[in-house]
């Protein structure tokens, strides 16, 4: 009886290991957050492994059901449209679960988008804080004013019809010579990352459309210029 937490490609679908792979085809069930989209990767690897839909609007109604699964003797794999499950995606609640009941968690490396995006970013990668997706309204601003003076690199997730309004935020919070980078569709035939200031970049991604999944990667803040926190009003988050 164990859980396995696998990992799966953020794009290129050859950024699978081995041992994923073997994984999956191994276990008795396969939660998966999207079948139709998990299913490409699963045929295209020639699993045959039987899904059951996990997603973030009925984890909270299966988790138990679950981990009683798992408790029974089954071997289930969990995984996410990309990456690894947890991170900004469904996979902490049966985690949680499971550890509460005793039940073995096993967790493989693979894929993480903001891992690429910070080495490519060119920032100090040594010590850094991940805070993925803004709150997209109530709360935005309050977070974006409690990372001013956060020295350490600091990544972001963004969806493209919200990466400029993120930008011309970061801009008003961080100022607009704070270095930045921003990577999209990683690993795919059409991976872009761009690097420049706050300012360059907003000025940038204005004038284009932008399409596929986003990582902000932003300088943190030098420790002999600590900004003072302006007044930001939330109802305009």
């Amino acid at each position: 009886m164990k859980l396995f937490i696998v990992p799966t490609p953020i794009g290129n679908l050859e950024d699978i290991t081995l041992r994923a792979i073997r994984i999956l085809k191994e276990v008795d069930l396969i939660l998966a957050e999207d079948t139709r989209k998990s299913g490409i990767l699963l045929k295209h690897l020639n699993i045959e492994t039987k899904m059951f839909a996990h997603h973030m609007h009925n984890e909270h109604k299966t988790v138990t059901m679950l981990a009683e699964r798992i408790a029974n003797g089954e071997k289930i794999a969990l995984i996410t449209d990309a990456g690894t499950p947890g991170i900004s995606d469904p996979g902490f609640l049966l985690i949680r679960e499971c550890i509460a009941k005793g039940i073995d968690v096993e967790c493989l490396p693979g894929a993480t988008a903001f891992v690429p995006a910070l080495v490519n970013s060119g920032l100090p990668s040594d010590t850094f804080c991940f805070e993925g997706f803004l709150p997209q309204k109530k709360g935005r601003q309050t977070k974006i004013k409690s990372l001013i003076n956060e020295p350490r690199t600091i990544i972001f997730y963004e969806s493209p019809h919200r990466l400029v309004k993120a930008l011309e935020q970061f801009i008003d919070f961080f100022g607009a010579d704070r270095k930045a980078s921003v990577s999209r569709e990683l690993s795919k035939m059409f991976e872009e990352n761009k690097r420049g200031t706050l300012k360059e970049l907003a000025d940038y991604f204005k004038s284009k459309t932008v399409k596929g999944e986003i990582v902000i990667v932003v300088e943190g803040c030098n420790k002999n210029k600590k900004i003072e926190p302006i007044e930001d009003d939330e109802t305009e988050d």
